[in-house]
This record gives structure tokens, sequence and C-alpha cells, in this order.
């Protein structure tokens, strides 16, 4: 990502930035590529937030989200900036609606599991987004939950450097959403390893002698041979049943992986058909004054003469008289 860092640089990016992982992580690696500007660039994101929309505002948070945490290897000084002016960020956002609050919230989470910020500073923000500047008691208590996902690195090229970039949850709200091969390839997998179909080995558990689970038969034993041929089908079944069971735990991890995965996938889908539907609606709105203008100006056009079909009139100027017509008086 090439340039210099300039003011006015910084916010056209700002302008251009959307809430896709991508987008996200390249303004942040350009960001912390120009750290040295960090007092500019944190006071100018404020400003900008709170000039933004309250759908967008989520994403300048998912933005400072990146920077902060992927800049502490090189240095303290975009988390302590940041630090200053958060609270009146999250006071700016407190008038959102709860699909931002809950998506700040889970970068709240993060924050603390983290240890980002000290627990004083996690609960001013936590205030500072339920009750917002005013103390105003909010209609609805957003909820705390604990949520860590596995991060990922990627190296990037900025400004000729590479630097390698630590890819943090959540990046969109309201998480990492999978792409959608990587759902359909997680579904595949789990249908090639579902143990709760294996018929064979559910046929073999259910055809055990029954004795193999009866204390009594232990005690009817009268000889040795009757007791090792006990021990040794008792210990195929342990062998048999310890083995199905793992392996149902393991479909049952794969499961819910697939089942996280499927809501982050729909819930990032909800936020992008909303944007989608609120783009409609004023583009739509857009269309409509523009038809009006349209229609306007062809009642207009109708009503203006027709200046070719005046007389004497060639490309709408009056001929000029001649020399002679000049002087005949």
């Amino acid at each position: 990502m090439a340039g210099g860092f300039t003011e006015s640089a910084f916010i056209k990016k700002l302008m251009e930035l959307n809430n896709s992982s991508q987008s996200i992580q390249t303004l942040s690696l350009w960001l912390i590529h120009h750290r040295k500007h960090y007092t500019s660039v944190v006071k100018i994101w404020l400003r900008e937030l709170v000039k933004a929309k309250d759908t967008k505002k989520l994403t300048f948070m998912y933005l400072a989200n990146d920077v902060i945490q992927n800049s502490r290897k090189k240095g303290p000084e975009y988390g302590n900036e940041f630090g200053t002016q958060l609270k009146k960020a999250f006071e700016n956002i407190s008038q959102c609606d709860e699909k931002t609050k809950n998506g700040l919230d889970r970068v709240l989470t993060i924050w603390q599991d983290r240890e980002i910020y000290s627990s004083v500073q996690i609960m001013e923000f936590k205030r500072a987004l339920l009750l917002g500047k005013d103390d105003q008691p909010p209609s609805k208590k957003i909820k705390i939950s604990d949520s860590k996902k596995k991060d990922k690195q990627v190296t990037v090229e900025v400004d000729g450097t590479l630097e390698t970039h630590v890819h943090l949850s959540p990046h969109t709200p309201p998480g990492d959403p999978p792409e959608p091969e990587e759902i359909i390839k997680a579904i595949q997998d789990l249908e090639m390893n579902i143990a709760s179909s294996d018929e064979k080995v559910r046929e073999k558990i259910a055809n055990l002698p029954k004795e193999l689970s009866d204390m009594s038969v232990v005690a009817k034993i009268e000889d040795r041979e009757t007791a090792e041929k006990l021990n040794v089908q008792v210990t195929n079944a342990v062998l048999l049943l310890s083995q199905y069971n793992t392996r149902l735990s393991s479909e049952m991890e794969h499961r819910k992986k697939v089942a996280i995965m499927m809501r982050d996938f729909l819930l990032a889908q909800d936020e992008l058909l909303t944007q989608a539907e609120r783009s409609l609606e004023e583009y739509q709105e857009t269309l409509s004054k523009i038809y009006t203008v349209r229609q306007e100006l062809q009642s207009h056009v109708q009503n203006l003469p027709d200046l070719t079909q005046l007389p004497n009139v060639t490309h709408g100027l009056a001929p000029l008289p001649s020399a002679e017509n000049l002087f005949m008086q």
C-alpha cells in the first residue's frame, strides 16, 4: 500500500474503508507502518468517527482494534494514544443500535481477555457504551460474552516493506465470517467422518453380549478358562466403545465448529443485507429525484420556442443586413 502519510490521504482512506477483513487489515497495516504519526492518526480517527454515519462507526472501531493489537510488538504508542480517546468514542457510539453495541461488546471482551487495557479502563469503556455521555439509562443492557478465536498471521507488503500482521478477531461485524468455500469444506469433512452414522460399529455395539455389562456374571464364574474368555470379551468391548466414544466426541466438536461458522457467516450476511437495503433505499430516493428532474426538464423543453421554425433565422441568429440595405434610406 504505497503513499506517505498525510491528513488528506488518511481521511480519503477512511472514506473508502468498508467492513471487510481485507479493507480493515490493509488500512491497519498502513497506519502501523506510519506509526510515528500516531497522535495525528488517533485525533483524525476520532473526529471522523463522530462525523461518520451510525452504520460505519463500528467499522472505525474494528480498525482501531486491529491497529491497537497489531502494533503492540512495535511499541505502545497507538495503544496508549487510543486509550485516551476511546471513552469519547464509546460515548458517541452509545446512541447506536444494539447490533453495533453487541459488536463492540466482543471487542471489549477480547481486550479484557488479552489484557489490552486495564480492568479500570475496560469498565470505563463499558460504562460509556452503556450509558453514554449524559448517563442516561440504556433501554437494554448488552451481554458480555466470552469470545476467543485463533489468530492467524499473514505477510503483506506495505510501502515496499514486508510486515507480518496478526489477523485478529473480530474484523467484520459481528465476527470474523468464514468464506463460503471454508463452510463447504467443513461440511464435507463432517459428512466423511460421521461416527453417529457408522452402522457397522453401531451394530457391533448392539450385538455385544449382555453379560458384559452384568456384574452378577462375575460371581458365577467357576473356572479360569471362562474368566479369561470373559476378560478378552470385556477388553475388546472397552476398546470398541472407547474408540467409538472418541469419534463421537470429535464429531460433536466438529458440529459445534460448523455451527459457529454458519452463525458467523449468517450474521455477516445479515449485516451486509442491511447495508445493501440501506444503499438501495438511498439510491432509489436519488433515482426518484432524478426522474422528477427529467420530467420537469422535458415539460420545460416542450414549452420553449423552436428557433429553427422562426423566419429569417439561420442557426439561431438573424441574418445581418447587406451594405446596400444599410445605406438605402
